[in-house]
């Protein structure tokens, strides 16, 4: 399975109706697959959506957005939304299982790393090692690192009842010594960041 994140940066106030758009076009585009997630920042990087696709591999990937595009069902009319967009295919972490669906939020936070060169198997050791203590506080939706795109990234979401949730579970964690997981190479960590999203009202996982 691989998971393909579109990150789309619009204009100011333009993501209501993008989303509206987007989401007419959907109920045509659902037919040929669907959406994993769609998500919408709340804090972070303003204006911004993130659309979530899985797929059983890029030879799927292709033929399906092949198809979509050739019955007029895809791409969505959002073109004059957008300022910036990004494409980045990846890979689960092969030991948490499949993408989040239901309600696991409403607050969704992604979390992307990036780490030196040969570093991502020690990053998984660790959290192997931690994940199952580390679920009992809040769900993760997923753990994924890049196989095409910026890599040696990966990216860890969580869902959360509130803003409140994310801060006392976090503090418990950390009190615990439960996470951020231990065993992971120093000095390998380059680039840390976060965005705190809601979901569209058509995304399965809310």
């Amino acid at each position: 399975m691989i998971y393909e994140a579109r990150s789309y940066r619009l204009k100011p106030r333009a993501v209501p109706a993008f989303l509206d758009a987007f989401g007419e076009a959907y109920e045509k585009r659902q037919k040929f697959s669907k959406l994993a997630a769609m998500f919408y920042t709340e804090v972070g990087p303003l204006n911004e959506v993130i659309h979530i696709w899985p797929y059983e591999n890029t030879g799927e990937r292709d033929r399906i957005r092949a198809e979509a595009v050739k019955a007029g069902a895809w791409p969505p009319k959002v073109t004059d939304h957008i300022v910036d967009m990004k494409s980045e295919i990846y890979t689960p972490f092969p030991f948490v299982g499949d993408f989040g669906s239901g309600k696991l939020g409403p607050l969704f936070e992604w979390r992307e790393y990036i780490v030196n060169p040969g570093m991502m198997p020690g990053v998984m050791k660790g959290w192997e090692e931690a994940i199952d203590e580390r679920r009992k506080a809040s769900p993760l939706v997923i753990a994924m690192h890049t196989d095409a795109g910026v890599l040696n990234k990966y990216v860890h979401i969580w869902g959360y009842k509130s803003f409140e949730h994310r801060a006392e579970v976090r503090a418990e964690m950390s009190k615990k010594g439960i996470w951020p997981p231990k065993g992971s190479p120093k000095g390998g960590l380059r680039y840390q960041d976060n965005k705190l999203c809601l979901a569209a009202a058509f995304s399965p996982l809310q």
